[in-house]
């Protein structure tokens, strides 16, 4: 009898993984579609969107039902990064058109999304899930797009497990080498407001935000220069 209740329990428990990762593989296939058929040049085609909703409310209503462990990384960081961006769009689709995101009260903090049977906000998915659970990977900045010019751009592919950290490394090495990401002037750099919102990211270990800058540069900065801070690009980030 003992025997066969431990079988039963490890048939339901290979059922239930082979569902998970049916839902998640499933995601990340519709996602990867949806972002190559609407995204260009790092812009969101968020009138096409507004006028044939069904992908990316298919792909949200799919969300709903998954749960991923943080304990398989790569998995559950692709999922949240895609998720975050998706529920931007979302939430500028059901407000467009709209110049900012800004313009709607509650944007990252307020507005909900149901992921995994639970509601959550942007500022939960970035914070809690994915920089909470992950302090060390400041890459995240350079993925999670928040639907503002000021972001590092949105691309045209999902985020998968299996290529992930390539795309972190990727979209990190093309912010900081972007000459309107990292203005240089003489001794003097200007970075994006991102450094210094989360320059708790960017310094750990004791390094300096120029230190972190410096190991994606081709052309290294003066670890000496003095660092400011341009203002943030809110504008919409929307196919021109």
């Amino acid at each position: 009898m003992r025997n066969t209740i431990t079988i039963a329990f490890f048939v339901l428990g290979t059922l239930f993984s082979s569902v998970k990762a049916q839902g998640t593989t499933e995601f990340f296939a519709k996602a990867d579609t949806f972002f190559s058929t609407y995204v260009k040049g790092g812009r969101v085609d968020y009138q096409a969107i507004k006028s044939n909703p069904a992908s990316l409310n298919t792909l949200l209503d799919l969300a709903k039902g998954i749960t991923v462990s943080k304990s398989d990384a790569k998995n559950y960081q692709a999922f949240w990064i895609n998720t975050y961006n998706l529920s931007v769009i979302k939430g500028i689709v059901e407000n467009y058109p709209i110049k900012s995101p800004l313009d709607k009260a509650g944007f990252f903090d307020k507005t909900t999304y149901n992921v995994g049977g639970k509601n959550i906000t942007l500022n939960d998915i970035e914070n809690k899930l994915l920089r909470g659970n992950f302090p060390k990977e400041a890459r995240f900045h350079f993925v999670l797009v928040c639907a503002g010019l000021g972001c590092p751009p949105i691309i045209s592919n999902a985020y998968l497990p299996n290529t992930l950290d390539a795309q972190l490394e990727q979209q990190t090495v093309k912010a900081l080498n972007n000459p309107n990401f990292i203005r240089v002037k003489g001794k003097k750099v200007q970075l994006s407001q991102l450094f210094e919102w989360y320059k708790g990211d960017f310094t750990q270990g004791g390094k300096s935000q120029i230190d972190y800058v410096n190991q994606y540069r081709k052309e290294k900065l003066d670890a000496n220069a003095k660092v400011g801070y341009y203002a943030y690009d809110w504008t919409l980030n929307k196919t021109k």
